[in-house]
């Protein structure tokens, strides 16, 4: 008699050695693959990944340490805190950010998912507070000329290299 009967069970073959796997808590399966308990080992160092977090890249598999420091890993340095992204990066402009540091410059406004724009300063800004800031100011009032609230467009007239609101320009016109 067998004492030994679970132990014998044969789940595959292994993607690593390419021997099979026999017995219970040597099998080892993740992303869809069958390993060895002892076979799914980081690429740099050796070191047994089995219950551990682990990175898969270009058909490799790293542990975490050689995955963020070793080189391995692009490291991406968030553009506004100047910080290694090790989480989620947020791409926008070509440069790198955690998702927390994309903000505003003025009210600091998440801008996460939101339309925003950059100035002539190269620094970003939601697009309440560039209007406000950037915006063509109109002559006869001299509040800036911006969208209307849920627009993206704004209209002004310009006359001998001036700007106005076009609801001011008529009335002025109105007036002389």
């Amino acid at each position: 008699m067998d004492t030994h009967a679970g132990s014998d069970l044969y789940f595959g073959n292994c993607v690593n050695c390419c021997q099979a796997v026999h017995g219970v808590g040597r099998a080892f399966q993740a992303m869809g693959k069958l390993f060895h308990d002892t076979c799914f080992t980081c690429s740099i160092c050796c070191k047994q990944l089995s219950g551990k977090p682990f990175y898969f890249m270009s058909g490799k598999i790293f542990c975490e340490d050689d995955f963020l420091y070793s080189g391995v890993h692009p490291q991406e340095i968030c553009k506004a805190c100047g910080y290694l992204v090790n989480d989620m990066v947020l791409q926008a402009r070509g440069k790198s950010y955690h998702p927390a540091c994309f903000c505003c410059v003025i009210c600091r406004g998440n801008l996460e998912g939101l339309p925003f724009t950059v100035g002539s300063d190269d620094k970003i800004y939601c697009l309440k507070d560039y209007h406000r800031l950037q915006a063509p100011r109109c002559t006869a009032c001299g509040m800036p000329i911006v969208p209307s609230e849920g627009s993206t467009e704004s209209s002004r007239v310009v006359s001998l290299n001036r700007s106005y609101h076009v609801e001011c320009y008529d009335t002025m016109m109105n007036l002389t």
